[in-house]
């Protein structure tokens, strides 16, 4: 092992042990606060997550010794804290399960990294992973679907699961595979219209496809989240790899579009609208709009310094451990708890992004960057939605909500990431870059 190696081996350490002491720390007050008996009874499960993290921390410095050190600390970190939160709510029933999830998802992070040994060869597979992801996708419309919640998202076959979390992972590899190949193409602004020099139009049609599976998710599945989530995922990466505004602009223009339809044609976004302009309405409060008015409540209950973990009433917001998660931080650790929060999820993004500057392939770059931009954009949706900057939509806080499919396939894009960093960490410069560099230091 190279002294570079052995330095971000005990970096990443230092700070897992970190992570796992507050973590576990965390654990421990939420069990005393409800009686030092269960403090024992918490115990087994602290040790189980903490062991787990040390064997994943050992596996990755194994095989990727040379990838970003922050990354797995900070999934730690905001899984253990949420999973103190959801075993704060419910021990016996959503506690237990969530933990049972973690392990599994560490497991899986584990499996990504020994794997998937060079991420390139995923981009060979690019069509497979896109029919996937379209497949499941619309999983949930065959008689295996179930509705929970208005939504129809869900398939038990055989367990009980939610398909839309792995099609994600499964649409950005396709995503970046097709756009590795042709981003010179969409580049190219070969016609001008109405001043502006624009694309062929026939590279439209890539864009017009997500514009109407997002919709047709709309529609059929009464998603709203995850409809917003998939277009805006390929939004964002068709303009990262072709830096084009006029992609940005037109896909502004569709959404606005389809916004449209589906506030006309869609009852359910409509109550979604009016809940968030009039969630203190005295006809809505106690009904439709008592989970968003009872999240601000607890905002304000928290104040700057929170009622302390175990001490507050999150437990009257009626789903404070998958949609309202954050909002029960925000009541027990206050202002500055959610702050530490979102900067860890900011840290998290930024090492993601940083993951893909580096990068020195298009696909590693597209890919990275897709990731991050899934992370980044389903946390800035739930969170604007339970503070009532954005209307709510229904999707998970990454690796804190409750909930088996977000938390799996949270641990695959990490475990992703982390391959993508040590491999551009690992591979030689290119013969002119080094030259430069050699060149420089003389």
């Amino acid at each position: 092992m190279s002294a570079q190696a052995g330095v971000t081996r005990n970096r990443e350490l230092a700070l897992l042990i970190l992570a796992l002491l507050i973590g576990a720390g965390a654990m421990c007050l939420v069990a005393v606060a409800r009686s030092t008996k269960q403090v024992s009874i918490a115990a087994p499960f602290i040790i189980a997550v903490a062991v787990a993290y040390v064997i994943a921390h050992i596996i990755e410095r194994r095989f990727a010794s040379r990838s970003d050190p922050l990354i797995l600390p900070l999934a730690a970190f905001l899984n253990f804290l949420g999973l103190a939160v959801i075993y704060r709510l419910s021990p016996h029933h959503f506690g237990r399960s969530q933990v049972t999830w973690t392990i599994v998802g560490i497991a899986l992070f584990i499996a990504t990294i020994v794997l998937v040994k060079d991420y390139k060869v995923l981009a060979r597979y690019k069509y497979l992973f896109g029919f996937a992801g379209v497949g499941l996708l619309l999983l949930p419309l065959t008689p295996l679907g179930e509705q929970v919640n208005g939504a129809r998202l869900w398939v038990r076959f055989p367990v009980f699961f939610q398909p839309g979390e792995a099609a994600k992972i499964c649409l950005v590899l396709f995503f970046a595979g097709y756009l590795a190949e042709r981003k010179e193409l969409l580049a190219i602004a070969s016609r001008r219209f109405l001043g502006f020099h624009i694309p062929d139009l026939k590279h439209f049609g890539p864009l017009l496809v997500m514009w109407g599976l997002s919709l047709a998710v709309m529609f059929y599945e009464n998603d709203l989240g995850s409809s917003l989530l998939f277009f805006s995922i390929f939004i964002a990466m068709l303009f990262i790899a072709t830096a084009r505004v006029v992609y940005v602009a037109f896909g502004g223009l569709l959404f606005a579009i389809g916004a449209y339809i589906g506030y006309q044609a869609f009852g359910h976004v409509q109550e979604r609208v009016t809940i968030w302009l009039h969630v203190f309405n005295p006809h809505l409060v106690n009904g439709n709009s008592y989970q968003l008015a009872q999240s601000l409540f607890a905002f304000a209950t928290g104040g700057l310094f929170g009622t302390g973990l175990g001490q507050g009433r999150p437990d009257l917001i009626p789903a404070a451990t998958t949609d309202f998660l954050f909002s029960g931080i925000g009541e027990e650790l206050g202002l500055l708890g959610t702050v530490a929060v979102l900067l860890c999820f900011m840290l998290l993004v930024a090492r993601g992004f940083r993951t893909a500057i580096l990068c020195r392939d298009s696909f590693g770059q597209l890919l990275a960057a897709g990731l991050m931009t899934i992370f980044g954009i389903q946390t800035f949706v739930i969170v604007a939605g339970v503070t009532r900057l954005l209307p709510l939509t229904g999707v998970t806080l990454p690796f804190m909500s409750y909930g088996g499919s977000s938390l799996l396939a949270n641990y695959v894009l990490i475990g992703l990431l982390v391959r993508i960093s040590h491999q551009t960490a690992a591979e030689p410069l290119p013969a002119h870059t080094a030259e430069i560099l050699i060149g420089g230091r003389r």
